[in-house]
């Protein structure tokens, strides 16, 4: 082992010293099993001589190890493997897949990478297009809001006045929600994380359209529930297989988007919604539908809310997209017996949510210059969308179809270009991209890639993409 941090030093990676390096033996011993839970380790002369060093180096490094609670000391005895549960990894719950189409891959690069960085592959707006003075103006008015609001814990269900002013909101968008169906959470993942827990044991079957958000994937990994996809179309999913997947699988949840579709910016048609929710009651299939993008809306799309009425379909949404990433804040519309169950998850796992986000957003929204700053923000994603299109097309890279709305672009590449190797020829030039794998369940999307026209406008994209597909036909 000594020798190996030797070689690691000559590597010009970090050195272990020698305590470490007998930690890293014993984790490595416990992780390929050779150490099972409860088994006794080496004394401390015997493991001192296996490692060549002091017996006050295997002490400290034992001591360390017992801190951290991978092992256990018994006075007496010596020490032991904790009796613990190996530590469940989600990338090793999916399939094993290149780095470049995990579904994490996409949000890990965006996440870190420089603010400098183009990102058309993140999911978000530049914080130059988001209404930040009407940030600083709400956290102005509530610095001076009374000791309660900036301390102490929010109800269950959360803000009244905030959950009064979506259910507004969704009766605008022909959704008849009662406040006290509405319940606020710290984000849309939060709410479909909290969802999972109420509707989902182990092993459950879930549907998801292919392709679909990465994070759903993601999510219902963590909840080690087993997914099946159905083919997303410019209308809806695909109704015939959607009918024969419910029949072969009975998924417990089916988990779309509606108005506008991550990834591939298509808006659900009526027609095909009224046989999604005939084919629900056929199979008692529960649905929930994420509706993060609603205010990017010219035009009020179909939902499956609106024609469900809160029966089989869970509606959620949040304020991350137009409004601000840091203040954390979405919602659950379901049936209120539901919500009444969900509560309790609430306050198991977050016990009062984020009352400080919700009062921030609440002043925001019934600011008149909200709407103002969404009607803007249409209008210029509107415009991005037409550049982003047209610039593309001289490099081969055609959308899937033209969306009514949104920031996306979900575009084929040209010939056979796999999408993965071209994200990793740009991220070596520091552009973050979004391979089409990323949100495929099948796997069926080498050749397409995911573009966020707000994210889209610099030219290095445009200059690294040519290079990209030149040395990845």
């Amino acid at each position: 082992m000594l020798e190996a941090a030797i070689q690691m030093e000559e590597a010009g990676q970090h050195t272990l010293t020698r305590v470490e390096t007998v930690m890293a033996t014993i984790r490595h011993r416990i992780a390929g099993r050779s150490l099972t839970a409860g088994a006794r380790l080496p004394s401390v002369r015997a493991m001192a001589a296996i490692s060549g060093v002091s017996t006050s180096t295997v002490v400290d490094a034992y001591e360390r190890l017992v801190g951290e609670g991978v092992i256990v000391s018994r006075p007496g005895s010596g020490f032991f493997v904790a009796p613990q549960a190996a530590p469940f990894s989600l990338s090793a719950a999916g399939p094993k897949l290149d780095r470049a189409v995990d579904p994490f891959w996409v949000s890990r690069q965006s996440l870190e990478a420089r603010e400098s960085d183009p990102k058309p592959g993140c999911g978000w707006l530049p914080s130059s297009w988001l209404p930040n003075q009407a940030i600083r103006k709400g956290l102005r008015a509530l610095s001076r809001s009374d000791d309660t609001a900036l301390s102490d814990y929010g109800s269950p269900l959360g803000l009244e006045p905030l959950r009064q002013l979506i259910a507004r909101r969704m009766a605008d968008r022909g959704m008849e929600a009662s406040p006290d169906q509405i319940m606020l959470t710290e984000s849309g993942t939060q709410a479909i994380d909290l969802l999972c827990r109420f509707f989902l044991e182990p092993g459950d079957t879930v549907l998801v359209d292919d392709p679909c958000y990465f994070n759903f994937q993601a999510l219902l990994r963590a909840h080690r529930a087993t997914m099946v996809s159905v083919p997303y179309t410019s209308s809806g999913p695909d109704i015939d297989l959607f009918a024969q997947v419910l029949a072969e699988h009975r998924p417990r949840l089916y988990i779309t988007n509606s108005a506008i579709h991550n990834p591939t910016g298509a808006t659900l048609s009526p027609v095909v919604a009224h046989r999604v929710l005939k084919l629900a009651d056929q199979f008692d299939l529960t649905i929930i539908e994420d509706d993060i993008f609603a205010d990017f809306e010219h035009t009020v799309a179909p939902r499956l809310a609106a024609f469900d009425g809160l029966d089989r379909v869970v509606h959620i949404g949040s304020f991350s997209k137009t409004l601000s990433a840091s203040a954390r804040c979405g919602f659950i519309a379901a049936r209120k017996e539901w919500i009444e169950s969900v509560i309790d998850l609430k306050i198991a796992t977050s016990f009062g949510g984020g009352r400080l986000s919700a009062e921030l957003v609440y002043k925001v929204l019934s600011d008149g210059s909200y709407r103002k700053h969404v009607e803007a923000l249409r209008t210029r994603l509107s415009k991005s969308t037409l550049d982003v299109s047209r610039r593309l097309k001289p490099l081969g890279i055609l959308p899937f179809v033209e969306p009514q709305a949104g920031m996306f672009l979900w575009c084929r590449l040209p010939g056979n270009a796999d999408a993965a190797k071209v994200a990793r020829a740009a991220l070596d030039r520091s552009v973050v991209l979004a391979p089409g794998n990323a949100f495929s369940l099948s796997q069926s999307a080498t050749q397409y890639m995911r573009f966020n026209v707000s994210q889209s406008l610099d030219d290095r994209v445009y200059e690294v993409l040519r290079e990209a597909l030149n040395h990845c036909p």
